[in-house]
């Protein structure tokens, strides 16, 4: 099969990440006879320094006309440090959401064994967590109008949901539900807010039609708490944009690394596969940035693609690089070794393509050779 991939590699070490992702896409395709056409385009910081404008017009017309979309990362501290800047590298992923029309945040957070003692949580609380949040992303408090008053002593955000805006999140979750242990979580605070109580009135009806999935709800205070007494208890979380921001953030931690945690937003037409963490530039060109999440970034691409197998094969190369220690130093820690950006996404792709031989040359590998034999 053929797929054309509009690669947004953005600022900071964002390229490096997405040079590694790419390795494991080649090697999908060699091992799988698939061809992926690459379309690159600019976002960002970069964008702004070459075309003064954050998300060229070029660059969301490559977007749309793609079958899916790599990003890397977006930031730069020449406009972190200034924070009177007008036009800001941020400003490119928002506007690109709305262009696409990517309505539907999908955040996977797996713990995994090799890395727990990684974790600041004990391993009998976050071993067997495997959670997957579903928040809403363009609509809500963040998108709704505000107002600051003229002597600047009272302000207002507003929060708006419509059914069809919860329905299409909802949905999205319970099919996902089903591949897995069939339990979704509706995280509001129906108590409180009105729109919360829209949500759960909504998604329970939507429920009705998932009768191999179980519904229940949290209010978000005691989710947060839930979360950290007992994460494994989580299969599939539905929540709004702004608590869904929160709860994800809260969720990362689990892993140990934010190098790990990929991220997907969802639309009718169009998708964006991402790492969550940022364009991190004080490791700028040092080949040293974790780029597990972005390869994850690649399998959860793949899994969208439908291909289903192929998506497992970068996964399972994933694991199988934290299982022989072939990790960054953010995973690794410095007093011990530790492995190059490049090093480990060029095991990552030795291994997709040479997956029937699993006795690895391991003193080869950590020379940077990564011989199969």
């Amino acid at each position: 099969m053929k797929y054309t991939i509009a690669v947004i590699p953005g600022d900071g070490i964002g390229p490096e990440v997405i040079n590694q992702a790419k390795k494991a896409l080649d090697a999908v395709a060699e091992a799988y006879d698939h061809i992926f056409l690459y379309k690159e385009a600019l976002m960002g910081a970069c964008a702004i320094e070459e075309k003064g404008d954050p998300l060229p017009e070029e660059t969301i017309e490559i977007c749309k006309n793609a079958d899916a979309v790599l990003f890397g990362a977006i930031g730069d501290l020449k406009y972190d440090n200034n924070p009177a800047a007008k036009i800001r590298p941020e400003q490119g992923l928002l506007r690109l959401r709305q262009e696409l029309g990517l309505f539907c945040n999908v955040r996977p957070v797996k713990v995994y064994d090799k890395l727990i003692k990684n974790s600041p949580f004990k391993k009998e609380i976050i071993s067997g967590t495997d959670i997957v949040i579903f928040r809403e992303l363009t609509s809500g408090i963040y998108f709704g109008q505000k107002e600051l008053s003229e002597d600047g002593q009272t302000a207002f955000d507003t929060c708006t949901y419509s059914v069809e805006e919860i329905s299409r999140v909802a949905h999205l979750a319970f099919k996902a539900a089903q591949g897995r242990r069939k339990k979704v979580t509706l995280i509001d605070k129906a108590n409180v807010l009105i729109t919360s109580r829209l949500w759960r009135k909504t998604v329970t009806e939507i429920a009705k039609e998932y009768k191999d999935v179980s519904l229940d709800f949290l209010y978000v205070n005691n989710a947060a708490v839930q979360m950290l007494l007992n994460p494994k208890a989580f299969d599939v979380i539905l929540t709004t944009n702004l608590f869904g921001d929160i709860i994800s953030d809260e969720a990362s931690v689990f892993s140990g690394s934010v190098g790990l945690l990929a991220s997907s937003s969802i639309g009718e037409k169009n998708a964006l596969f991402e790492p969550i963490h940022g364009s991190y530039p004080e490791a700028k060109g040092k080949d040293i940035a974790n780029p597990l999440a972005s390869i994850l970034s690649v399998a959860m691409l793949l899994e969208h693609l439908g291909l289903l197998e192929e998506a497992d094969a970068v996964e399972r190369a994933v694991e199988k690089s934290l299982d022989l220690g072939i990790t960054t130093e953010d995973i690794k820690g410095k007093n011990q070794y530790f492995a190059s950006t490049s090093k480990v996404g060029h095991f990552i792709a030795d291994y997709i393509t040479h997956q029937d031989d699993s006795n690895m040359n391991f003193t080869n590998i950590h020379m940077g050779q990564s011989t199969i034999i």
